[in-house]
């Protein structure tokens, strides 16, 4: 019997000054029209990477998992560790290794066609089968390797002890189904709750050299696209689902927490330097439901005026929308908490109470919801199936 549907819905404001978070192919920020106006938008693909990038390097090395075309050429770097083998016998192996997999080769040696996103303790448990053997397998011939390598369990070292990362994210391997692995999360595009205007920075550079030599004018002219804008970001956990891809119940209590703590601190990148953009959000609310995932962007189908408050009017909104969906569908989740920082003289603050309950500080959010998630799979009585 599988293990009972268990969504956990992370929304958050996050208002965000003059930036470039997530550029388009004219290095502009990326946009959208929804609800007749241009918004702006940071792709789902951009905060899952902020995202990722964000607990990785709160993580022991060992535990997360690396995506690149050069598995081949890492397999070979363990393969020589703890063995006498040199690089080009290592990398024969490695290919050996990997061949019974049917990975296509890239246009490079040693390149697979595409990204393999794989742990780190994956590869080693790879490199450990044949370790003690190294000198023994690489005399062979090819064929005699080939044959030794179809009865090692190859497969099933990339189909279990799958890393955070790859449980919460998923793999995609298109000719190779056995290797997929479903995504525990789902992430929307971050949409503006209002509508917003590109704006464009004029900057120059000095030559130093050039102006002590009494020269004028700019060494060099540019432009960087900007906006600002608070942010509606919304993602979805399939508690369920990570359950399944992890080794055990409390690995996915402990992910589901990392997942909402990375989600709602991280910000991309891009331009940092020239923006120092990086803000923490105005509200984090959680809602863990048993029925389905429901993104509130709705709330702001009829964007914010300028006039009103931003923050706070799309925090109004976004109880309103909560609530009124509950009212309607009559689907009230199984657990709620919100932390955000609007006083109680905020428009927004009854609301929200309402909607999310009374808010708590971030710490106790997370606690609160892991204590909610240990309690519905203790209840559950189904161990993570495999």
């Amino acid at each position: 019997m599988p293990a009972p549907r268990t969504y956990v819905d992370v929304h958050i404001l996050h208002t965000v000054p003059p930036a470039n978070l997530n550029r388009d192919d004219q290095g502009n920020p990326k946009e959208a029209y929804f609800g007749g106006v241009r918004r702006s938008r940071v792709s789902s693909q951009a905060w899952k990477r902020a995202t990722r990038r964000h607990f990785t390097e709160r993580l022991p090395e060992q535990d997360l998992a690396t995506r690149t075309r050069r598995v081949a050429g890492a397999l070979a770097e363990r393969l020589r560790e703890g063995t006498a083998l040199d690089a080009d016998q290592s990398a024969r192996l490695a290919g050996a290794l990997l061949a019974p997999l049917k990975i296509r080769a890239g246009k490079k040696a040693g390149d697979t066609a595409y990204l393999l996103f794989y742990g780190r303790r994956q590869l080693e448990t790879v490199a450990a089968l044949v370790r003690d053997r190294a000198a023994e397998l690489v005399a062979l011939d090819d064929k005699a390797l080939a044959a030794a390598m179809e009865s090692l369990p190859i497969q099933e070292a990339f189909t279990s002890g799958h890393p955070l990362d790859v449980a919460l994210f998923g793999r995609m391997v298109a000719d190779l189904p056995a290797l997929r692995v479903d995504a525990a999360v789902q992430v929307a595009h971050a949409l503006s709750t209002h509508a917003v205007e590109l704006e464009f920075d004029y900057f120059t550079a000095v030559d130093d050299e050039a102006s002590k030599g009494q020269e004028t004018g700019a060494g060099m002219i540019g432009t960087i696209g900007f906006n600002s804008a608070t942010l509606y970001r919304y993602a979805s956990v399939g508690l369920h689902q990570l359950r399944h891809n992890l080794d055990t119940d409390e690995d996915a209590v402990r992910g589901v927490q990392a997942f909402v703590s990375s989600f709602a601190r991280s910000v991309p990148s891009g331009y940092g330097n020239s923006f120092a953009h990086r803000t923490l959000p105005s509200l984090v609310a959680v809602a863990v439901r048993s029925d389905q995932p429901v993104n509130l962007v709705s709330a702001f189908e009829d964007p914010v005026a300028p006039s009103a408050g931003i923050a706070a009017e799309s925090a109004r909104r976004l109880a309103r929308e909560h609530s009124t969906a509950v009212r309607l569908w009559g689907d009230a989740p199984d657990h709620a908490a919100v932390c955000h920082a609007f006083d109680d003289a905020s428009p927004a603050s009854g609301p929200l109470a309402d909607a999310f309950g009374t808010p708590v500080a971030f710490p106790q959010l997370l606690t609160g919801l892991g204590d909610h998630l240990g309690a519905v799979i203790a209840r559950s009585a189904v161990p993570a199936a495999r």
